[in-house]
């Protein structure tokens, strides 16, 4: 399979196999008028088989929704058709609107537009927990 190169835009690479479309679904990369290419179960040496996303043009992503997501995945920023920079992922400490807490009694399922914020509690484990009912986020 060939996948052009970009000249200007945005590789995510190093994703787990199968999760790209959580990332797509996360980052609302529908919502771009722009290319996106989304490469699903590439060979790598290193992981076996891997996901990619390419975003033709420059433009914010939030570096930590997909460090929430998996903070192993690479962000390679290019321009000229060469790689100007890599971004490694950290876990972050809180995420905010990214996640629902599932806890029927939360303010957040009783009160309509509160933030849902997550703080990270356990980073060994990649355990988040709801800041108001302390509700553990479950992944799917």
């Amino acid at each position: 399979m060939n996948v052009d190169s970009l000249k200007r835009g945005i590789v995510i690479d190093h994703i787990k196999a199968g999760s790209c479309m959580d990332i797509y679904k996360y980052l609302e990369l529908d919502k771009l008028d722009c290319s996106v290419a989304i490469i699903k179960n590439a060979k790598s040496n290193a992981m076996g088989k891997k996901d990619i996303i390419k975003v033709e043009g420059l433009l914010d992503i939030d570096l930590d929704v997909l460090g929430f997501i998996d903070c192993n995945i690479t962000v390679n920023v290019i321009d000229d058709g060469k790689i100007i920079e890599k971004k490694k992922l950290t876990m972050p400490e809180t995420i905010r609107n990214v996640v629902s807490c599932k806890n029927p009694r939360c303010i957040t399922s009783i009160e309509h537009g509160i933030d849902q914020i997550f703080k990270l509690s356990d980073p060994e484990n990649h355990v988040y927990r709801c800041a108001y009912c302390e509700q553990k986020y479950e992944k799917k």
